[in-house]
């Protein structure tokens, strides 16, 4: 079978069987198409090469671009991938990938900045004029919602429900959540649509996405890492689009919120990578521990909360209604009846 047969019928079953994300498909085909690139050159076919030479392949990969090993456990886990799919559609027998060892990366802990550097990046963003309105109204969205970065640049208009406070997110894989919206939020998504967004629209031409650039398309990745880039070199503080959403989950447990709650607002599958997030401030962890554990060394059940952290007791709210509420700083935060 030739190479170019095959990996369009891989890239049919990415596309239409298993309904990955664009952006996860192309990761996948640009590994698979470099490799039977390498095959040829090798006068081999992809669908025939076996355990060893996949090692050689990789061994080289990483000798001649210095490649870490979180990227070659993604290089090595879309082989792995692609030949189980050759062995699905019966095309071999086994899968050679899957004697190749997989490389441990590192671990590390998400990038987090506090509340009060939050406040300084946003504040500093210059909002007279309709991209700088525009960008406050993003960012302030990403953090508040902890969407990540192509949900954000792919929310369209028929997703907004601002009168009831919430979006429909479309994430990995395709798979849809509802996400509250807190009152700056909204705030600031009211101020860009009705006053900076109308601005950017080309006159005759359909914008569907929220988020639009100067020439009155939709705003790309690229074009989201730049602003916030520059952002961030003004502020004097080291951080990426993606530590915005590291944050709202951060100050969300830190604020009380269930990990159960946070997975499903930044819409994991799975609760344990929802679990790297629950590396709270020692400090915060002693207080909470000596507040609420009847057994704490030190008695401070009867002292008010420390004011950053907006506690709760069982089965009562610190801040709104909802868990989200609870523990996000940019939740809405409803009256008080008198």
């Amino acid at each position: 079978m030739k190479n170019r047969d095959v990996l369009d019928r891989f890239r049919d079953h990415l596309t239409v069987e298993i309904r990955l994300s664009d952006r996860t498909v192309e990761t996948y085909m640009r590994e698979c198409e470099r490799l039977a690139t390498w095959a040829r050159e090798k006068e081999r076919p992809v669908c025939d090469l076996g355990t060893d030479e996949l090692v050689a392949y990789l061994a080289q990969r990483r000798a001649s671009t210095a490649t870490d090993a979180r990227t070659m456990a993604r290089i090595t886990s879309s082989l792995r991938s692609f030949y189980q799919f050759l062995v699905a559609d019966n095309v071999r027998a086994d899968n050679p990938a899957a004697g190749v060892e997989m490389p441990q990366a590192a671990y590390r802990l998400p990038g987090v900045l506090n509340v009060e550097e939050i406040e300084l990046m946003l504040e500093q963003i210059d909002t007279s004029s309709p991209l700088g309105v525009r960008d406050r109204a993003l960012f302030e969205l990403i953090y508040s919602c902890g969407l990540r970065i192509s949900e954000a640049v792919e929310l369209e208009l028929g997703n907004l429900f601002l009168d009831e406070g919430m979006l429909l997110v479309r994430g990995k894989g395709d798979r849809e959540r509802l996400v509250p919206l807190g009152d700056e939020a909204e705030r600031c998504l009211r101020r860009y649509l009705e006053s900076a967004r109308p601005q950017l629209v080309r006159r005759n031409q359909r914008a569907a996405y929220v988020f639009l650039n100067n020439r009155g398309r939709g705003l790309s990745r690229k074009g989201m890492w730049k602003r916030f880039k520059e952002l961030a070199a003004r502020c004097g503080v080291e951080a990426k689009v993606h530590t915005l959403r590291h944050s709202f989950a951060t100050h969300l447990l830190e604020g009380g919120a269930d990990l159960r709650v946070v997975q499903e607002l930044l819409g994991h599958s799975y609760i344990a990578t929802t679990q790297i997030y629950t590396h709270l401030d020692q400090r915060v962890l002693q207080e909470r521990h000596n507040r609420y554990h009847p057994r704490a060394e030190s008695v401070e059940a009867e002292k008010e909360p420390a004011a950053h952290e907006e506690l709760e007791r069982p089965g009562e709210r610190s801040r709104g209604s909802t868990p989200h509420e609870a523990g996000n700083p940019r939740a809405r935060v409803e009256a008080e009846e008198a």
